[in-house]
């Protein structure tokens, strides 16, 4: 089942994520090499499936989280690094993504985008992840209160 849609209620979160996601150019080498240390191959795998503006975001993401989150485990990080590896599954590009945030989940892409979380944490489920990345994919456990502030940040 869905989640609720909550259209517009981080409309700076959005604006941003909107201006960042126009550059098409992969993870600074660094991040890459970074983030992939932190997940299994399987995890790795999906990933590189990500686009390279939403890699980019995961990596900014995960890197804040372990900053606010010094204790966190490998399952964690990873639950950062892929918080939003559901989002391959609806095929939806920059423009697709604004509409959808705008009209809620009215095709079954855009209804697929707004359920990223749980279609991301089925593909982590499917690739071996740790019950505890499955879980903060999925919006859920101790961590996913401080993943949300750092994905809002």
């Amino acid at each position: 089942m869905s989640k609720p849609v909550h259209l517009l209620t981080k409309p700076h979160h959005l604006v941003a994520r909107f201006f960042v996601s126009l550059s098409g150019r992969p993870p600074e080498p660094a991040d890459e090499s970074w983030a992939e240390s932190q997940l299994l191959a399987s995890e790795v795998e999906l990933w590189r499936r990500m686009s390279n503006q939403d890699r980019r975001h995961s990596a900014k993401v995960a890197r804040r989280f372990v900053a606010a989150m010094p204790a966190a485990t490998r399952a964690e990080i990873a639950g950062a690094l892929l918080h939003d590896v559901g989002k391959i599954e609806c095929g939806l590009g920059t423009w697709g993504r604004v509409l959808a945030s705008a009209v809620g989940g009215r095709t079954e892409r855009f209804r697929q985008y707004h359920d990223h979380e749980s279609i991301g944490a089925r593909l982590a489920e499917a690739a071996g992840s740790d019950p505890a990345t499955v879980e903060l994919i999925d919006e859920q456990g101790p961590a996913y209160a401080t993943l949300m502030e750092c994905d809002r940040a």
